[in-house]
């Protein structure tokens, strides 16, 4: 009977990795998407800018081929907009023209939605039309649902986060085997873990975009990447993993999502990336390879694990269509998905309140009074010291110190007045220390 019913229509604006296995499951899965929906999904149109691109064996008709997005978008007989071309425009203008049509969208494309996402969630009020983006933060993994649903109920403090396989495959084989970031950068690469370029992933752009995202749903607030505090892990090096090592941690690309009270008691919410050293007791330590997880803390369900592939073609897909089903039967039943929360505007801390710990190895002149010298810059800016290590040989030594948890303002302060003493012949390493090392 449900087969009788009239097909949802959709358009697919975009047919690479991603958009070929949307299509290769819509083909395989096609009865039990049907089933699930209530109807079957019919693909009427893909937009492309090389049509005759060879595409794998994903069975493809080639009629259902355009250069024209917009003119695919504007058609009638479309219900249901996939966008996985990524990129800010022409995706933002596809995706506004389609949702202000009432209909409803599909994105995994993260960069706009940390970039400009009020702007498409304005558009799907405008045209009470669902805007579905699961795909656009961790792969399959189901993440965004819970925290846009699941958890609407409760109160989330912290989200705690590996968003990217590929600098968690450098850090984590690092941490393996000794090599430094260069040898482990090669062979993410060979391994089709690393793009030819790179600077996205190692610098935290991709994970910024995805931590705005994570920080927007968890704490009804719009939260752009713009404020997000970023810092990537390109000056990791061996000696910091061996450090952490000794010290029981292992060192991983985190994004830090959190809500409290910012320096005059007012609530608001702090997001940052950056390496940290986390215990290797840590859920997060032991995620290992090119695998995400996400560590949700709330108040009354207590500490959530998300973990899985976040990445890759056929992941991404899975998570595309899920995101599709619910669009399908929404649309079936006259109901809409919940609209945007943000409804408690929270201000944005910067960096310099957020409370941190840190670990600086520093290399210094091996004589009588150094220690009581850096010790006293620390107490100079309010940062107390939990532990210190010393190695020397002949004229130098290197201390490496770790912090109590200060504002981060107070530790860059120190930091800064270090490098300008004469008996400091350089600081060898700054790294954040989070989860209770």
């Amino acid at each position: 009977m449900s087969s009788e019913r009239k097909p949802v229509r959709l358009a697919l604006l975009g047919c690479g990795t991603v958009g070929a296995e949307v299509v290769r499951l819509l083909h395989d899965q096609a009865g039990d998407l049907t089933a699930r929906i209530g109807a079957p999904l019919e693909l009427v149109g893909i937009a492309v800018r090389r049509p005759g691109r060879q595409r794998g064996d994903v069975p493809i008709d080639p009629a259902l081929f355009t250069t024209d997005a917009m003119g695919l978008i504007k058609r009638d007989d479309v219900d249901v907009v996939i966008e996985v071309v990524g990129g800010i425009e022409p995706a933002r203008s596809w995706i506004v023209e389609a949702l202000r049509a009432g209909k409803s969208v599909i994105t995994a494309n993260k960069a706009l939605l940390a970039e400009d996402g009020g702007t498409l969630h304005d558009a799907a009020a405008e045209g009470g039309a669902d805007l579905y983006y699961e795909a656009s933060v961790a792969g399959a993994i189901p993440l965004l649902r819970p925290l846009r649903e699941s958890l609407h109920g409760d109160r989330i403090t912290r989200v705690t986060g590996i968003v990217n396989g590929t600098t968690n495959y450098i850090l984590s084989s690092m941490d393996a085997t000794g090599a430094g970031f260069t040898e482990a950068l090669e062979e993410a690469t060979e391994l089709g873990y690393a793009e030819a370029d790179p600077t996205a992933d190692v610098e935290g752009f991709d994970a910024a975009a995805k931590a705005a995202i994570l920080a927007s749903l968890a704490f009804h607030t719009r939260v752009t990447a713009a404020d997000v505090f970023r810092e990537g892990m390109t000056g990791v090096t061996a000696g910091d993993v061996a450090s952490a090592n000794e010290m029981g941690c292992t060192i991983k690309l985190l994004c830090l999502a959190e809500r409290g009270p910012d320096s005059s008691g007012t609530e608001s919410v702090s997001v940052r990336v950056h390496p940290a050293m986390i215990p290797r007791s840590h859920p997060l330590a032991g995620v290992g390879d090119a695998f995400n997880a996400v560590f949700v803390e709330a108040e009354a369900a207590g500490q959530l694990m998300f973990y899985g592939r976040g990445a890759g073609g056929t992941p991404t897909a899975s998570a595309v269509l899920g995101d599709v089903v619910a669009a399908a039967r929404n649309r079936l039943a006259g109901t809409r998905a919940p609209s945007e929360s943000v409804y408690a505007h929270l201000p944005i801390r910067p960096i310099g309140e957020a409370v941190t710990r840190y670990h600086i190895s520093l290399d210094v002149a091996d004589r009588q009074g150094v220690l009581a010298t850096v010790a006293g810059v620390f107490a100079k800016h309010e940062v107390s010291i939990a532990t210190v290590r010393q190695s020397g040989r002949d004229a130098d030594a290197t201390l490496v110190i770790v912090t109590h948890g200060a504002p981060d303002s107070h530790l860059a302060a120190t930091v800064a007045e270090l490098e300008r003493l004469d008996i400091v012949r350089s600081i060898a390493s700054v790294l954040r220390v989070e989860g209770g090392a």
